[in-house]
């Protein structure tokens, strides 16, 4: 009898961490290896965050915490939802976890029971699937296209919804295509949601500060009180101030909801990390000239690996309008060999020989739950950049 449960087998790996560990491994054999693989900025954490933590460390703020954090931070959470988004939170409803990854978490497991539907649009961060099947749920995935920005139609979500459908995932801007949602396609997702009123809404916004184009970011909490009455906004540090590390998330919603992730959240980590709460209250309250120095290079970086794999022979590049991914087409290449005489079947293979052959790693549409497509992280440097480019751009020109 094997001491593994059958839930966890039905769980992946998580495909991003896979090929960012096998481009590791190449590397530490002496391969030349770049790998746009990792979603995570390359800028240093602010120094006036780095600071804080220190003070924290030094004022002995090394100890368990609340187990929804300290009340400095909750009260900074609640005043930038009120600032950034017009939702006004009261104290017990908002929360903070170990990244928003565990905010997700806390979320899927206080609320879900077998059979439960969850319903997710593909193409999709790689975790939701997982954390729904884990926490018992059963995913629901409706394929986007690229005609559509890769945003979910609002009579695909009527179509997709069941009297066993208790929520639905948005992420703006997305990651792996980096599209954004509007106000006024969220509220025609939230017309139709008004019509299932059992409906919840996990609204991922942690690349909300990196939109491009004078866009203006949109939640669907905002969009009228019923909303908000039945949305979990998720949020954090990482991507906005360079804190992947530091691993601090924060949601807000309904106060039952927000207790029952918090008890959850007691029985698992016990509390976030209480010199890293120190750290994440600096950068939500104190200087935001980051935030934009930040997007100005990752708009230019967008820019150039679009049009570099634009290019591309067999490539189709769309223009995303934020996070710091693109998520290509590479339909023309399914079918083709390689110059080492690859035959490339799915986009995993693409991925695949593109490591072995060409030296970059990136991640295959699969992973995300829509094919033919491969994601590229553009937070690296331009230099690094344009080299991962050309290889591409090489590797297509030479399938036959």
């Amino acid at each position: 009898m094997s001491i593994l449960s059958a839930t966890l087998g039905r769980v992946r790996p998580s495909p991003t961490i896979a090929m960012t560990s096998r481009a590791r491994a190449l590397r530490a054999e002496g391969r030349d290896i770049i790998s746009l693989s990792a979603g995570e900025p390359d800028f240093d954490t602010p120094a006036h965050v780095r600071e804080a933590a220190k003070a924290a460390i030094d004022a002995g703020h090394t100890r368990y915490t609340n187990p929804d954090g300290i009340a400095e931070l909750k009260a900074a959470i609640r005043e930038k939802f009120r600032r950034e988004n017009a939702i006004t939170y009261a104290d017990d409803e908002v929360m903070v976890s170990a990244g928003g990854k565990q905010v997700i978490f806390n979320a899927f497991v206080a609320t879900l029971d077998p059979g439960d539907e969850v319903v997710i649009p593909a193409p999709y961060w790689v975790s939701y699937p997982d954390m729904v099947t884990l926490a018992g749920g059963s995913p629901v995935i409706v394929p986007t296209s690229a005609e559509d920005r890769f945003c979910l139609r609002p009579e695909a979500l009527e179509s997709a919804i069941t009297p066993r459908t208790k929520w639905l995932v948005l992420n703006s801007p997305s990651n792996p295509t980096g599209s954004a949602y509007s106000a006024e396609e969220l509220a025609a997702l939230a017309d139709v949601l008004r019509r299932h009123p059992d409906v919840w809404v996990l609204s991922d916004d942690i690349y909300e500060h990196i939109l491009f184009d004078d866009l203006r970011f949109a939640t669907i909490a905002a969009v009228d009180e019923e909303m908000r009455a039945r949305t979990l906004t998720v949020n954090g540090v990482s991507k906005a101030y360079a804190m992947t590390g530091w691993r601090i998330g924060y949601g807000g919603g309904p106060a039952p909801l927000v207790r029952a992730m918090v008890k959850v959240q007691s029985q698992s980590t016990s509390c976030p990390p209480s010199v890293s709460q120190h750290a994440a209250l600096a950068a939500l309250t104190g200087p935001q000239d980051f935030i934009a120095t930040a997007r100005a290079a990752f708009r230019r970086r967008r820019d150039l690996v679009v049009q570099r794999l634009d290019e591309a022979p067999g490539i189709v590049c769309p223009r995303p309008e934020g996070a710091f991914y693109v998520y290509p087409s590479i339909a023309d290449c399914i079918g083709r060999q390689t110059r080492e005489g690859r035959r490339i079947k799915t986009d995993e293979d693409f991925a695949m020989a593109l490591l072995e052959e060409a030296g970059v790693a990136v991640v295959f549409g699969a992973a995300f739950g829509l094919s033919p497509h491969f994601r590229v992280s553009y937070a690296t440097d331009d230099r690094t950049l344009e080299d991962a480019c050309a290889r591409i751009a090489e590797f297509t020109a030479a399938l036959v």
